[in-house]
């Protein structure tokens, strides 16, 4: 659940709510009257995809006001304005916002935003001091520009500093101390300075393992191959290093390097099997005729080259590594039989077989995968966003760690 209380910074909560229903949470909104003022009713249920209200007499039959505060995994309240925190410390409850504080039992995280003056004021302290004492989480404020032209500290934190910080109290830490490689996107292999042989991977499932990892508590080097401009921005996390790379050499060379210190490797990547014999410096034409027979040779099989490079010491001790598949077959059976060949003939640990159609898979937001693991038994199946896929991924990866 998201609180937004009545001040300017409410605009950047937008985002805030953006980015957390992108990775896969069930976002409820509850404003203020005030907060109403600055980001209308209309834009909350649109970013959200819920109902918004602000008042405890609404869907009265449900008791709202108490089922918010229940079924809340997180509340994070941003912005959190002087008076809404000197409300939480002192227990006030007469809006939907302050009732489903005090029903709830779980994690709060607030986001302060005020000027520099109200949140230096003795009672601001008091008042924060008191919300740490009950265990209630903090995010800034950041010093900077504020309102009104002044400077100080005051500034509600970033959207994205905020996200990351709730998805860190949502996560389990089942993944500190270890060390990811993953991979990402579609290798392009250049025909001439215009053209390449490539595929329709965006990276999305790549990068929301590499985020969920991140939130996870892992350190993570993400792989990424021609990631899209909204697709690159969404993967920088403080415990991310991210190594752009184009074609499956260039891949293939980081991935060594990264997996050569990894605990995990994901191989997520859509990797060209072929690339053009000789890529021409000029632009080819009709005229020339080359287009009609360009001579193609394999790509080393970057998945298998890691596998084989465990078994001859060149990883730590332990470590997991997994694949993906796409396919297109609508027959499950047959999806699954294809899985099995391909993670024992690639030497992987778990493989991740995804449908690849209209709704799923490549340049989509949602995907569908069945982990296939040791004797070709499924070890685990999603269905969802990509950064649900991505968590049911981790956890198959922690239950085999284990």
């Amino acid at each position: 659940m998201v609180g937004v209380s009545g001040g300017i910074a409410a605009y950047k909560s937008v985002q805030l709510v953006r980015l957390l229903v992108k990775a896969g949470h069930d976002v409820t909104v509850v404003p203020t009257e005030d907060a109403l003022r600055f980001v209308g009713l209309p834009t909350w249920e649109a970013i959200s995809r819920n109902t918004v209200t602000t008042s405890v007499h609404d869907d009265v039959a449900r008791v709202r006001h108490v089922a918010l505060g229940q079924a809340a995994d997180l509340v994070v309240v941003a912005p959190a304005t002087a008076n809404t925190l000197a409300r939480m410390a002192a227990g006030i409850a007469d809006n939907l916002l302050g009732t489903t504080l005090l029903a709830t039992t779980a994690p709060v995280l607030v986001a302060p935003a005020m000027h520099a003056e109200m949140w230096a004021h003795p009672a601001t302290q008091a008042n924060m001091r008191t919300l740490a004492e009950r265990g209630v989480h903090v995010i800034g404020p950041d010093d900077g520009e504020l309102a009104g032209g002044d400077s100080g500290p005051g500034r509600m934190s970033e959207p994205e500093a905020i996200a990351d910080a709730a998805l860190r109290l949502l996560a389990p830490q089942d993944l500190t101390g270890l060390r990811a490689a993953v991979s990402a996107g579609g290798t392009r292999e250049p025909i001439d300075p215009v053209r390449y042989l490539g595929n329709r991977s965006s990276g999305r499932q790549g990068v929301a393992i590499a985020l969920e990892a991140a939130a996870r508590g892992a350190e993570v080097d993400l792989v990424a191959a021609n990631l899209a401009g909204d697709v690159l921005a969404a993967a920088h996390h403080p415990r991310i290093r991210i190594h752009p790379v184009a074609t499956a050499a260039e891949l293939g060379a980081a991935m060594k390097t990264a997996a050569a210190v990894a605990d995990a490797v994901v191989m997520a990547a859509a990797v060209a099997d072929y690339r053009p014999a000789q890529a021409a410096s000029h632009k080819l034409t009709k005229e020339e005729g080359i287009l009609e027979r360009i001579e193609l040779v394999e790509n080393e099989d970057v998945l298998a080259a890691l596998g084989a490079a465990r078994h001859d010491g060149g990883a730590p001790e332990g470590q997991i590594i997994v694949g993906f598949a796409a396919e297109t077959s609508t027959d499950p059976a047959q999806r699954r039989e294809r899985a099995r060949r391909k993670r024992e003939r690639k030497g992987a640990d778990l493989l991740a077989v995804n449908l690849a159609d209209a709704e799923h898979g490549f340049e989509k937001h949602d995907n569908a995968v069945e982990i296939v693991g040791a004797e070709g038994a499924v070890v685990a199946a999603a269905a969802g966003s990509k950064r649900e896929i991505a968590a049911a991924l981790w956890d198959a990866v922690v239950a085999l760690r284990r």
